[in-house]
């Protein structure tokens, strides 16, 4: 798994309208970037519809940018996106690649049967495009709480 200082591992991803988004020209921004098992599944909607209901915290607030990233196709993750109306982006790892070289696809057990899967981590990025905050196995109803009180933590004092 990355730890703070690390630097954020290099990605290029479709987005939920297909369009292609590399993690390079987004520098000089903080990023949020969580790793989300399944588009419309119960805890990955709780967990997309929070950062949704939180915007502008996350903007406003924090000037941080929220990407989410799950193995799903673009079809479902634009689905995804247009049914519960998302106000950020969301990007296809359909071959999980992304979601390895962050250490966010591991071993999952669901009644005693192990399967591989995504991790529920969620990883601040700093301007400089290193890990600043690791937020491992999150809650999806504990989500926002703990990535806005990261950001806070981050934030330079006044």
């Amino acid at each position: 798994m990355l730890e703070p200082g690390d630097k954020a591992p290099s990605f290029t991803l479709p987005d939920q309208n297909g369009d292609l988004v590399k993690l390079a020209d987004l520098k000089g921004q903080t990023i949020v970037l969580y790793f989300y098992p399944r588009a419309d599944t119960p805890g990955c909607t709780t967990q997309a519809c929070g950062v949704r209901d939180r915007f502008e915290d996350y903007i406003e607030t924090h000037a941080a940018r929220v990407i989410g990233i799950s193995p799903d196709e673009v079809a479902d993750v634009k689905k995804f996106h247009e049914k519960y109306e998302l106000n950020f982006t969301l990007l296809a790892d359909a071959d999980h690649a992304v979601a390895e070289a962050y250490g966010a696809w591991g071993e999952k057990s669901m009644y005693g049967k192990k399967y591989m899967g995504v991790l529920r981590n969620t990883y601040v990025i700093d301007p400089d495009g290193r890990v600043a905050r690791v937020l491992p196995k999150v809650q999806p109803k504990k989500h926002d709480a703990l990535v806005l009180a990261a950001l806070a933590e981050l934030a330079p004092s006044a």
